[in-house]
């Protein structure tokens, strides 16, 4: 009698034929969908602003439709058990889910005590949680010094940092996290990486992100979500990229800095056989001193009109200064001081990036800057500055987006020239099929999208500060920003570019400052700045995708007696 073959493992998750509806809408969020997650796979969910990402999640462990009411169709299954069968929480051995917005996990307790709180919940004996706590804060990069500070008194990316600590410390055999890098300095982004993709111990790891560069080369499948929700490719990262490349630019999808240097390749007829997904893979086999003359010279101008997308569009111009820090000791509102001696003047029409680390001080800075943050001394020259929050949240207060955008405008102008505004606003950032949505219903890619169209709308603001105003965006958010930074440019505003996105800094940022270790540690042109290894080391951040092209065109350069780009 032959042996039969073993039965294949349950899938660690499986939606079958799911369609979600929330009350009151006209569309289905999500589905149908049909996917099923093997165990110790590591998969990564794609797709634009408002295709259901998020939602898809939530149906994971039952918050939806049991704390958040829809109408879910279909049936979702954990370790072939189906989802219903438990509450939400009972589901918290087999399923750590960090959400996309740190504040949902954190209870603004002491750091220690979040890290704590999961493993408190199972009664494990003390001494094996203080052990826990102490090792995932050493894995995460949570300072010792953080461990008795209060969450709530946390910058975003702190807050942020210290939440997935808490969600890593539970172990459990899934891992869900959705845009868990959003607010992370490269630095902490790195590293969450390596945690999230190492494989140890066979854990499932499904991941929803836009920050790609770093985490794809650990990626097994790649899942995508279209704008009507439904699974439009799957499959290994490679193929994805570049056989639906495309497609995926079609729906705003972000792609990996990697992918958009293989097209230009590929349009050359130099391309890499096997498809890159690191600009270092792009050009291993046109090393500028073994490669083929004639290689080089096909695959220059590829390369040059690749770096040329992500080099400054703007130049700086000599113009009077607009606002001026002088000694200016900065502090968060009911805080300690955390910048002191801070001398910083930005001219009329200057985009400023500023750069650094998690908890360096610079939404501090930002709000000082605007005038929303008294200095606790030094003084402030200049008019008041418009600031788009972090959390978009805290800049809503209408009922409907339409109504948020219609605020925005000045009083004295006329009804049918608001009317005009808004619609052109609510088209050009792709909302208007969400005019009667509560802004608190919308994904966090559409919120970020409002927050930012109600800050631009009017000319109220000669200078903005905005506050990493790419996350959450999908790459059609990004290209919609980005163009509305040159406009407003081109008017006479001045923006300051709070980021963690150094490609962004390098193409939208004449000039950047870093800030660090209580002060501002590099003011000068960004190009320069980014070639800086040791700055860059020191404040926790990392060179941009697009550098490794830059030094091999300098090294091209050499061998074929060109003029440098």
């Amino acid at each position: 009698m032959s042996k039969s073959a073993p039965l294949p493992p349950e899938p660690a998750a499986e939606w079958g034929g799911v369609e979600i509806h929330y009350p009151f809408a006209r569309h289905p969020a999500v589905g149908p969908v049909d996917l099923s997650i093997r165990p110790g796979e590591r998969v990564l969910l794609l797709g634009p602003s408002g295709s259901g990402k998020s939602t898809l999640l939530l149906t994971l462990t039952g918050l939806i439709p049991d704390s958040i009411p829809a109408e879910v169709s279909g049936h979702v299954r954990l370790f072939g058990q189906d989802v219903s069968s438990q509450k939400p929480w009972d589901w918290a051995r087999q399923v750590a889910q960090y959400f996309q917005d740190a504040d949902q996990t954190l209870c603004g307790m002491r750091v220690e005590d979040e890290l704590a709180f999961a493993l408190e919940s199972r009664a494990l004996p003390p001494e094996r949680i203080s052990q826990a706590v102490t090792e995932v804060m050493r894995k995460v990069g949570v300072p010792e010094e953080w461990r008795h500070r209060r969450s709530a008194q946390l910058s975003g990316g702190e807050r942020q940092l210290v939440a997935l600590a808490a969600t890593l410390i539970q172990d459990a055999p899934l891992f869900v996290a959705d845009e868990p890098t959003a607010h992370l300095a490269p630095e902490a982004a790195r590293r969450l990486h390596d945690l999230l993709t190492n494989g140890k111990g066979g854990q499932t790891i499904l991941v929803v992100d836009h920050r790609l560069d770093g985490l794809i080369e650990s990626i097994d499948r790649m899942v995508v979500l279209g704008r009507d929700g439904t699974v439009i490719a799957q499959g290994e990262p490679r193929a994805i990229f570049r056989d639906e490349r495309s497609l995926l630019q079609s729906q705003g999808i972000w792609c990996p800095a990697a992918s958009a240097l293989d097209a230009e390749l590929m349009r050359a007829g130099i391309a890499t056989p096997v498809a890159p997904l690191s600009v270092e893979e792009a050009l291993a086999h046109l090393d500028p001193e073994g490669a083929p003359r004639d290689h080089l010279d096909r695959a220059r101008p590829a390369v040059e009109a690749f770096v040329a997308s992500v080099r400054p569009t703007i130049t700086t111009r000599d113009a009077p200064v607009l606002v001026q820090l002088a000694k200016a000791d900065c502090a968060p509102f009911l805080g300690p001081t955390v910048l002191r001696g801070i001398d910083l003047a930005i001219h009329q029409g200057e985009v400023v990036g500023v750069l650094g680390r998690n908890g360096a001080g610079k939404s501090t800075l930002g709000l000082c800057l605007a005038g929303l943050l008294p200095l606790k001394a030094g003084t402030r020259q200049g008019p008041s500055g418009g600031y788009a929050f972090q959390r978009p949240e805290n800049q809503f207060t209408a009922g409907t987006v339409y109504e948020e955008l219609l605020t925005a405008l000045p009083e004295r102008m006329n009804t049918d020239e608001k009317a005009e505004r808004v619609a052109a606003a609510l088209e050009a950032w792709g909302l208007a099929d969400l005019t009667r949505n509560h802004p608190f219903d919308l994904s966090q890619g559409q919120k970020r999208k409002l927050a930012l169209a109600s800050l631009t709308l009017s000319d109220r603001w000669p200078l903005l500060v905005l506050d990493e105003p790419m996350a959450g965006l999908d790459a059609h958010g990004a290209a919609l920003l980005t163009q509305e930074i040159l406009s407003l440019r081109e008017k006479g505003h001045t923006l300051a570019l709070i980021t963690h996105d150094m490609d962004l800094a390098l193409r939208l940022c004449p000039r950047s400052i870093v800030v660090g270790e209580g002060g501002i540690l590099a003011d000068g042109p960004t190009q320069e700045l980014m070639n800086d290894a040791a700055l860059l080391a020191r404040a926790g951040l990392a060179e941009p995708a697009c550098a490794a092209a830059m030094r091999w065109l300098k090294a091209t350069a050499r061998r074929l007696a060109v003029v440098p780009c």
